[in-house]
């Protein structure tokens, strides 16, 4: 505790902003690696539960079932559910509707990282050039005795901040790897299930014989 105390003492008042910096930056990596913990969901079997429900004309209970959770896949797979009944437009509307609300949610904030490990750089890079001022300051105004502390002080400021600096960077660029990439495979997993939803209820309204909607007669 002493030596962060000491490190925070000569990095100035840059690396007190930086701190600030990286507390919004683990806020974000930690609120979006829960969001997209929770929002996992097994799409091969969920979409096999609500196969069977379908075929067995429990419609209603599989609209329950995705009624349950707020997870991206249930709220694809209930849109779609609840047009089932109204013809093929109807559930290909819905069900593209409904992933593109879904989408942004497993992409929302992620790209702020990049951001923020460039915010952090560049106040990084702003507390050391005030440290390099400060050291090559000692060396021409200090009396000579004071010249070396005062020395070892604007070059210990000028390090800590660039230490920080690029430790928040290093922090926002993995955690931007890590969860884009998780974001991007389930996108790509909600796609896939929306395309694979979207035609087996197709196909079970064709087999079940629900008409389409017919367009109003023109006056």
């Amino acid at each position: 505790m002493h030596g962060i105390a000491e490190f925070f003492e000569k990095g100035g008042w840059f690396l007190y902003v930086n701190l600030f910096v990286s507390v919004i930056a683990l806020a974000v990596i930690v609120e979006r690696a829960i969001f997209l913990f929770r929002a996992r969901a097994n799409s091969r079997g969920l979409l096999e539960h609500l196969r069977k429900l379908v075929q067995a004309n429990n419609v209603d209970r599989a609209i329950r079932l995705c009624s349950a959770g707020s997870e991206p896949l249930l709220r694809v797979a209930k849109a779609g559910l609840v047009r089932a009944h109204r013809g093929e437009e109807a559930i290909s509307t819905a069900l593209e509707e409904a992933l593109v609300d879904a989408t942004p949610d497993l992409k929302k904030r992620i790209s702020s990282l990049w951001s923020l490990a460039n915010i952090a750089t560049l106040l990084g890079l702003l507390g050391t050039v005030s440290g390099l001022i400060r050291a090559f300051a000692a060396v021409a105004f200090a009396a000579p005795e004071q010249r070396s502390a005062l020395l070892a002080n604007g070059i210990a400021e000028a390090m800590n901040n660039t230490a920080m600096g690029l430790g928040i960077a290093v922090m926002c660029i993995i955690g931007h790897l890590i969860l884009g990439g998780e974001s991007k495979r389930m996108v790509s997993e909600l796609e896939s299930f929306t395309m694979k939803l979207e035609n087996f209820l197709i196909d079970h309204t064709r087999t079940a014989g629900i008409p389409a909607p017919q367009a109003p007669a023109a006056r």
